[in-house]
């Protein structure tokens, strides 16, 4: 008899049951498509934000002299310490290996140009350099994945060639000595008769220091330094999550559980410390202009979905709401009548509740089918790569759905229980 009154009320009320399953299944679309949307926001915008550099600086601890880390550095090549290049694969070891993009060294030389007998600074670095790793393996990285906004015209250096890229700045100060294919001479003082051949394969725009510079294979700097195998300092490009207030502390005031959960999250202090354990003896800092401007608006882009997941639902839930008190008013002469042969308060509100149980699993299967195409087309425009749908969100999407649809009809539900079946079959 329960299940077949539930039947009943659908085919008396087919619009009403269909608009709410609509209001429910539209709810649950923009619920899932966010959540879907929130689960890889993260990891989609700390990449992109890669584009903006590096967000760790890695120096040696004791050079405490200032740095420029726009890779230019103007001080007596004999001063400060040194990295040594063959320790750099180790950063592809730690924890979180797989969220090191990229790391590129640099070491700036001071060096005259005989073609024009004036003083600039030479910076040795990497463009696409093959790195060993102690696993065996190779990893490719360089400036292309740490700077990609460098812009060159005509083409990088190749490691290990008799090659450079010159600032574009310098090249228009001495256009006629400097220009692509012709072959320019680098000497570390100015008293040196012969200096090291190098072709300008390219003019490179990068918007800092490196415009009034000259940059070239790090093997080459090496050589003009007399310092084989070593680089000043180190920008690494990894990806992080925002900071709270775990990852501020300390980590020798941390308790072991609290360690472990500190460790085992991607912030940009815990990665810093594994990084120092692999390469000690060395600083690392955050480049808090771009690690501040990734933690702020991914909190913020986060805060903005969970404002629109809790609206949708509490849209879903007042249209739910509007839709039950219309029904249970329709219906009071029914409800008059079910009570008068003995209905308790219960049993009414268990037939209305499982008409809204069978509306929301419907509502919910059908919202999570269009949150996961919603989600598909929000990630191919906004990021370039489809969301791709998790599954997991449906037992979610149903849930939900079934608090949604409960709770938009305890209100009708009460007033309901109110009703006394002599008044309502007398028609008062």
């Amino acid at each position: 008899m329960f299940a077949r009154l539930v039947r009943e009320s659908f085919v008396r009320n087919p619009r009403r049951k269909l608009l709410a399953a609509a209001a429910l299944a539209a709810g649950m679309a923009v619920a899932t498509a966010t959540l879907t949307v929130a689960l890889d926001v993260g990891d989609r915008l700390s990449r992109e934000f890669r584009s903006l550099g590096a967000n760790l600086l890695v120096t040696p601890q004791s050079d405490t002299l200032p740095l420029q880390i726009g890779g230019v550095d103007y001080r007596p090549v004999n001063e400060g310490a040194y990295l040594s290049e063959a320790d750099l694969g180790k950063l592809k070891t730690i924890f979180w290996r797989h969220n090191i993009l990229g790391f590129t060294p640099f070491l700036p030389v001071p060096a005259y140009v005989t073609e024009t007998g004036g003083a600039t600074t030479v910076i040795g670095t990497w463009y696409e350099h093959a790195v060993p790793v102690p696993d065996g393996t190779t990893f490719r990285t360089g400036a292309k994945i740490t700077h990609p906004w460098w812009n060159v015209r005509g083409r990088w250096f190749a490691d290990g060639a008799r090659e450079c890229v010159v600032g574009a700045r310098l090249a228009a100060r001495y256009s006629r000595e400097i220009a692509i294919g012709k072959t320019i001479h680098l000497a570390a003082s100015d008293a040196s008769k012969d200096g090291v051949p190098l072709v300008v394969t390219g003019i490179v725009v990068t918007g800092d220091a490196e415009d009034n510079a000259v940059l070239v294979p790090l093997g080459v700097a090496q050589e003009l330094s007399a310092h084989p195998g070593e680089v000043r300092q180190l920008l690494v490009s990894a990806l992080t999550k925002p900071a709270d207030a775990l990852a501020d502390r300390d980590p020798a005031t941390l308790t072991p559980k609290e360690y472990d959960q500190w460790f085992c999250a991607p912030y940009i202090s815990s990665i810093s410390f594994q990084i120092r354990q692999v390469l000690p003896g060395t600083d690392v800092r955050a480049i808090r202009r771009v690690a501040d401007s990734e933690g702020r608006i991914l909190s913020r882009v986060g805060a903005l979905l969970w404002v629109v997941t809790i609206a949708a639902l509490v849209a879903a839930g007042l249209a739910v709401a509007a839709t039950s008190a219309a029904t249970i008013l329709d219906r009071q002469r029914e409800i008059g009548v079910m009570k008068a042969i003995g209905a308790t308060n219960a049993i009414v509100a268990g037939i209305f509740l499982a008409e809204q149980f069978t509306l929301a699993l419907i509502g919910g299967a059908v919202g999570f089918a269009l949150g996961a195409g919603l989600a598909w087309t929000l990630g191919e425009s906004v990021f370039g790569t489809p969301a791709q749908p998790h599954f997991v969100l449906l037992p979610v999407a149903l849930g939900l759905a079934i608090l949604v649809a409960v709770a938009g009809s305890l209100i009708p539900l009460r007033r309901a229980s109110h009703f006394e079946p002599a008044l309502i079959l007398k028609g008062e």
